[in-house]
């Protein structure tokens, strides 16, 4: 795990999903599909290596009826292209309610509800990742933990990528408050997200929220080659 972390000044939350394995024995390709902190806090040199590196998109999730500057990226490279998907939604009151006037909002606890709520927002941002042009795609949002983590655990787990190793994954995004807050609901991230996993088909969620066929299969290209 540790040797797909990437060192790009002054993001801190970089990772290749490369090097998982997948379904069929396989792991996935480095190189096709990175996750990350905002990359509105890249130096030239951070902006350098993510170029270098073959990034040509860049995904910012974002949040319906929220204002975030963090996520507002400009790259020096005309030819990288930045795309915005809006994967959740703060005037839904019962999710504020819930989860995002709560400390919860950064842990997977609010994982299930969201994906309940919006399998169309979730769609659109896995097809945008298909639909990108040819390069590697960087998807991120401001810490690359919660949203950046339910993006992620929905490509994974469309690559068959096992659920031990999509929980790895999400441990890497460091965060020392997360297993203190889940305790108070006598539970763990790893009782979260595997419980999450265990009742996920990644295709059939994602087809239901409208991504194509043509599009999960370009996904997979670019994770599993």
């Amino acid at each position: 795990m540790q040797n797909r972390i990437l060192d790009w000044p002054d993001c801190k939350n970089v990772r290749d999903l490369g090097g998982l394995r997948a379904q069929a024995g396989g792991l996935t390709r480095f190189g096709g599909i990175l996750r990350a902190d905002t990359p509105s806090r890249l130096t030239a040199t951070g902006w350098a290596a993510l170029y270098e590196y073959g990034i040509r998109t860049i995904l910012s999730l974002r949040t319906h009826g929220m204002t975030e500057p963090e996520l507002d990226v400009s790259s020096p490279y005309p030819d990288i292209a930045i795309v915005q998907v809006e994967i959740e939604d703060v005037t839904n009151r019962e999710f504020v309610e819930k989860w995002a006037s709560t400390d919860f909002w950064s842990t997977p606890l609010y994982y299930p509800d969201a994906l309940q709520l919006w399998p169309d927002r979730h769609a659109a941002a896995i097809s945008a990742i298909g639909r990108a042009k040819p390069g590697g795609v960087l998807f991120h949002c401001v810490r690359g933990h919660d949203r950046t983590g339910i993006i992620s655990l929905l490509l994974l787990a469309l690559a068959g990528v096992a659920p031990e190793d999509i929980l790895a994954d999400y441990a890497l995004s460091l965060d020392p408050e997360r297993e203190t807050l889940l305790a108070t609901r006598q539970t763990t991230t790893r009782e979260v997200l595997l419980g999450t996993l265990s009742q996920l088909d990644a295709e059939s969620y994602l087809l239901s929220g409208g991504a194509s066929p043509d599009d999960l299969s370009a996904v997979r290209a670019r994770l599993l080659g």
